[in-house]
């Protein structure tokens, strides 16, 4: 069986934000700590990353939002805003970022590996066209979603975004493309302030933005639930050539920056709903990047049942779990939303 693929390098250590900012290295100093598990030796394949070039960032960025951050090299720490922090060596750590996951949908979609989770810093759903925001630089996943594409691997493309933020620089770079299907469950409301349920796309792509957002508070059977009966059978219709997930792990019950009730068999349960849809629809490819999640122990040991869950076989739908009264009335609301684009 072909392994899940992983990045994972130093040098994305290298972006350093402030002392007591909540994107720091030492995410990932508990993440790459966590794949030296006996329970994951044999299981993976680590790829070398590489730097995306500066066409592939300007296929979301604008030129001169690129030239800013290029600009920040090696001048220091500095503040793009309150949040997103830059270093020195932020500009070629961003483009790493980005290029890891590249290099991720490059051996998934050539059959190297079975899957992939790329382990990098900074995040990205947040980064619009021309500036950076939410601790993010460039917006990694839009950029592999386009490289895909661009380069003949994949026609359609879902992007799946379970992080606790809504990803407004990810919905923004597609919202009027129907080659692209968005999709994000969110806290509502919340950092950024958008994500509602009537943001549905623009244009001939209207209906390709699925926006769920959520009050708070909501644990693993309210997520089982919004991706069984919201996003698997939109994205059966759309049948995409290759899936894609900004993981952002600040859903979990513990993170500081949180007000979710997700644990580590919740995200388990999330990534074997994804492989069915990848399973049914294209082959099995489903690559993942890392974005939010700020407990170190949780980030680490959610990532771990994540990859575990990677490596199953492929498993049939499960019956769908008691949710909240809340939820339930999410759902129907945001399928009614949706039924006038998908036959639901």
């Amino acid at each position: 069986m072909a392994r899940t693929g992983l990045i994972r390098d130093n040098a994305y250590l290298e972006h350093i934000t402030s002392d007591f900012h909540p994107e720091h290295p030492d995410r990932l100093h508990a993440v790459y700590s966590i794949l030296e598990d006996q329970e994951l030796q044999g299981k993976t394949e680590v790829l070398e990353a590489r730097e995306a070039t500066a066409e592939e960032i300007q296929w979301i960025h604008t030129e001169s939002y690129h030239q800013k951050i290029e600009s920040t090299r090696d001048c220091g720490h500095r503040q793009l805003d309150p949040d997103t922090h830059v270093s020195s060596e932020t500009y070629r750590v961003a483009k790493l970022a980005a290029g890891g996951l590249c290099t991720l949908v490059d051996a998934a979609c050539s059959g190297r590996i079975r899957n992939g989770f790329a382990l990098v810093r900074p995040p990205g759903h947040h980064a619009e066209a021309n500036r950076g925001m939410g601790f993010c630089i460039y917006n990694n996943v839009a950029i592999a979603a386009r490289y895909a594409q661009k380069r003949g691997f994949a026609e359609k493309v879902l992007i799946v975004d379970w992080d606790l933020h809504h990803g407004n620089g990810t919905q923004h770079s597609f919202e009027s493309d129907p080659s692209i299907l968005y999709f994000s469950s969110h806290q509502f409301p919340y950092y950024p302030g958008t994500g509602r349920p009537d943001e549905t796309g623009r244009g001939e792509a209207e209906g390709y933005t699925i926006n769920v957002p959520l009050p708070g508070g909501q644990g693993d059977q309210d997520f089982i639930r919004i991706y069984q009966e919201v996003l698997e059978p939109i994205a059966t219709q759309f049948k995409p050539d290759l899936l894609l997930v900004s993981a952002g792990f600040d859903t979990y019950y513990r993170d500081p920056l949180g007000g979710m009730g997700v644990t580590e068999d919740g995200y388990a349960e999330i990534t074997r709903i994804l492989m069915r849809i990848a399973d049914t629809c294209c082959q099995g490819k489903i690559v993942l990047t890392l974005e939010g999640g700020y407990h170190l122990e949780g980030l680490a040991q959610s990532i771990k049942r994540v990859i575990l869950a990677l490596q199953e076989p492929g498993l049939p739908p499960a019956a769908s779990p008691t949710a909240s009264h809340t939820t339930e009335q999410i759902v129907e609301h945001v399928r009614d939303t949706q039924k006038t684009y998908w036959r639901l």
